[in-house]
């Protein structure tokens, strides 16, 4: 992008963004200027693990995944993210390879943020400096929940736990939750850690005890509540 005519509709969305929510127009517009703009169509790899990319990327529409795979070559997924969300900062902040692969779950556009134009929005905006300070705390405590978790808590349990981040996410009224679409069996056994074909029991098993219901292409979950007494009993118990 360049000129400094009418703001183009990329850098409208760009406002959006989580990392910069709260700055005046006119400096998103520029740094909009600055950024590098890349499109994705879905199932593009945007970073590989342990690339030498350091860019921070802003994404403007599309979704995400942060991925990886062990040596045994099983997938392990990190997080989706959407409109409004950034991802890098760590490779951008410490200058070391990246920690994970980032693939595009559709078409996806991005704004990439150089490591010196980083550093320098960090230096110029105290208010993005502190919004990222706390992300990183929110990582550690997020990493921290999934490593206890995965030391603890049985299958079953890690997939409760997932299906219950879905549900609050796919939004909750009256103690009920609809997940539409519900997930692919290997998108939830790559989330926690574990196998298709375990997840397919444990899915089955909750179905048969009236935990979950499969209603057309969506899982619904008709009691919440029940489904957070039974991961709090794990967590009790582990």
């Amino acid at each position: 992008m360049s000129g400094s005519g009418a703001v183009q509709p990329s850098a409208l969305g760009l406002r959006a963004n989580a990392l910069l929510e709260g700055l005046p127009a006119a400096k998103v517009d520029d740094l909009a200027r600055e950024c590098t703009w890349r499109n994705y169509a879905a199932g593009m790899q945007i970073i590989s693990r342990e690339s030498d990319d350091r860019d921070l990327y802003l994404i403007v529409s599309g979704r995400v995944r942060v991925t990886t795979y062990s040596a045994a070559g099983r997938q392990v997924t990190f997080r989706d993210l959407g409109s409004g969300e950034f991802f890098g900062d760590l490779a951008a902040i410490d200058g070391l390879p990246r920690s994970a692969d980032i693939v595009a779950l559709e078409s996806t556009l991005l704004a990439a943020m150089s490591p010196p134009l980083f550093w320098r929005l960090l230096h110029e905006e105290p208010t993005v400096a502190e919004r990222m300070l706390r992300r990183l705390a929110a990582l550690v405590r997020r990493l921290s929940d999934r490593v206890i978790a995965l030391s603890t808590h049985s299958v079953q349990h890690r997939i409760i736990a997932e299906l219950l981040r879905l549900a609050r996410e796919a939004g909750i009224k009256a103690n009920t939750a609809r997940i539409d679409p519900a997930p692919k069996h290997a998108d939830l056994a790559s989330q926690v850690s574990t196998y298709r074909e375990q997840v397919t029991r444990e899915l089955s098993a909750l179905v048969k005890a009236g935990v979950l219901e499969r209603v057309d292409h969506a899982l619904v979950v008709p009691d919440v509540a029940r489904l957070e007494r039974m991961l709090g009993e794990a967590r009790g118990g582990a």
